[in-house]
């Protein structure tokens, strides 16, 4: 794959529209080698900063797309613009769309029974030729990973959704995604927990102000709150400290 790369804190990010993104995918499920699909917002970059096994696996992947727009404004800040954000959950319902439009299959691997079952019936619903290769809930222990790769690779998708938080799905994936024999591999995070109406994604005004995080406090703020605070501060430091270095200050 060649597409120009931009250099976050010592991550490449990859410069594609969504468009670009989407074509892309079409080439890798064309070629059936295995490719690993990450996306980093300033959460993720946060992990990162502290979490080298992390950060090793997310510079792995093949594909790393910017999924905040406060990643894109700081890549702007920095003098490497990228040319637009390509969020994760926009990515995932457009590519589960061209699964049903040329004929892919996905396998849903994440979130409880009941959302990752409501997931699927509602992408089916919006989607009646979507022919869905598998699913799982995400719940699992250590032990159960062999079988858990098993049914992946013996269903023969052509696409592989995790719905499961980072660090764990990157780790996944790192380890299992060779042996499953899976196209293409995408972490979706809590995304099937929004197409399933669990959760709400902010209002589109929030989401182009970069404020989708504050919307996600709004909804859950106990468990919330203390997250965001902590690592959009960190990621603030790493913007501003690279500015610095970059400007000769630091």
């Amino acid at each position: 794959m060649n597409s120009k790369k931009i250099n976050l804190f010592g991550t490449d990010i990859d410069c594609l529209t969504m468009e670009e993104t989407i074509q892309i995918v079409d080439k890798i499920i064309q070629d059936r080698t295995p490719r690993q699909h990450v996306v980093v917002n300033a959460l993720k970059f946060a992990m990162m900063n502290s979490d080298s096994g992390l950060k090793n696996i997310v510079n792995s992947c093949d594909i790393i797309s910017a999924d905040g727009l406060p990643v894109v404004w700081a890549s702007r800040i920095l003098s490497q613009p990228l040319p637009e954000r390509v969020a994760g959950v926009d990515l995932f319902q457009n590519l589960v769309k061209s699964c049903s439009q040329k004929g892919y299959r996905p396998f849903f691997f994440g979130a409880r029974q009941e959302i990752v079952v409501k997931t699927i019936e509602n992408f089916i619903e919006k989607y009646p030729n979507l022919e869905v290769a598998g699913y799982r809930n995400g719940y699992f222990t250590k032990e159960q990973e062999p079988q858990i790769s098993d049914i992946i690779r013996n269903s023969r998708a052509d696409m592989l959704f995790v719905g499961i938080s980072s660090p764990i799905k990157e780790i996944f994936l790192n380890k299992w995604m060779n042996y499953m024999q899976i196209p293409f591999c995408m972490g979706v995070g809590g995304s099937f927990d929004i197409i399933a109406g669990k959760t709400k994604r902010a209002p589109v005004w929030m989401q182009e102000a970069g404020m989708e995080w504050f919307y996600r406090v709004l909804q859950e703020p106990r468990r919330m709150w203390k997250r965001y605070a902590t690592t959009n501060t960190i990621f603030v430091w790493m913007v501003l400290k690279e500015y610095l270095c970059s400007n000769g200050k630091g």
